[in-house]
């Protein structure tokens, strides 16, 4: 039942952090842990179910990189405040803080 925990927490993560986490989509998160507090049935039926949880874990983070792919291959959009953010994280990953110069 370890995997199962696993699974579920994977699942629950890429729901709130690639669906959202307000009141409005509440129901996503509700509905997951109502399929996972489900009887499964059989063992085989359990595994099926547990392996398209997984799927739909993937699905979720695929598609977000997918998103991000796109967003950055499009050279006409304005991307400075996209940049400013990943200098900001980049540089916050090893204890530092960009100068003025480049926040805004």
């Amino acid at each position: 039942m370890a995997g199962t925990a696993a699974v579920y927490r994977r699942v629950m993560k890429a729901v709130q952090k690639h669906v959202g986490g307000g009141a409005d989509k509440k129901h996503f998160r509700e509905f997951v842990a109502a399929e996972f507090r489900s009887p499964a049935g059989t063992e085989a039926d359990a595994r099926a179910r547990l392996r398209l949880a997984g799927d739909y874990a993937y699905h979720l983070t695929s598609i977000q990189h997918q998103k991000e792919l796109l967003f950055s291959y499009n050279i006409a959009v304005d991307r400075s405040d996209e940049m400013k953010k990943i200098l900001n994280k980049s540089a916050a990953s090893v204890g530092l803080q960009l100068p003025d110069v480049y926040q805004s």
